[in-house]
């Protein structure tokens, strides 16, 4: 989806939230990501997500992006909790809800690129295939990594989730 449909406004003029999906796939003690390419965010590592279709239960879209995006086979999707993510000019991965102290005595906030979204995060355990780069478009590489190594930078979801202290309940099964 382009940026210039999430600009579009609401019925009312007033600009509206997205739901995203990512998913938090592990095999061994890595988990996925990739290199984000053609949307913003573009040049920062994510893991395979999307947005939730009207309808879609949030497993199923966990189960239809992982499978468009790299071909892989995952188990059951668990939750791993949420964001909420601002994206804002100047910086390649966004603002976010975790304000430093720098950022709060800067003279002037970033102006917003008016993309706001909430994701939904999801564990699941892969359970076949190898990752392909099936949207060249929107992803350039895929790669597996620990969780305590992952390549940097990373996409704002992504990044706000590990602020957030969560960690994959399965990165420690071999």
């Amino acid at each position: 989806m382009s940026t210039a449909s999430h600009l579009a406004a609401a019925g009312d003029g007033r600009r509206s939230v997205r739901v995203g999906v990512g998913v938090v796939v592990v095999r061994g003690g890595a988990v996925l990501v990739g290199l984000r390419r053609g949307a913003h965010g573009a040049g920062t590592w994510a893991c395979p997500g999307g947005h939730l279709e009207f309808g879609e239960t949030v497993a199923e879209c966990a189960r239809r992006e992982v499978l468009e995006e790299t071909g892989l086979r995952i188990g059951d999707a668990v939750a791993a909790g949420f964001t909420n993510d601002r994206f804002t000019a100047g910086e390649p991965a966004g603002g976010s809800d975790v304000v430093t102290r720098e950022a709060a005595e800067a003279p002037e906030a970033p102006e917003a690129i008016g993309l706001h979204y909430v994701t939904l995060f999801v564990e699941a355990p892969w359970r076949g295939g190898e990752a392909e780069v099936l949207e060249p478009h929107a992803c350039s590489e895929w790669r597996w990594s620990p969780w305590d190594d992952l390549p940097r930078p990373l996409f704002l979801p992504l990044e706000n989730l590990r602020r957030s202290g969560w960690r994959p309940s399965l990165a420690t099964v071999p």
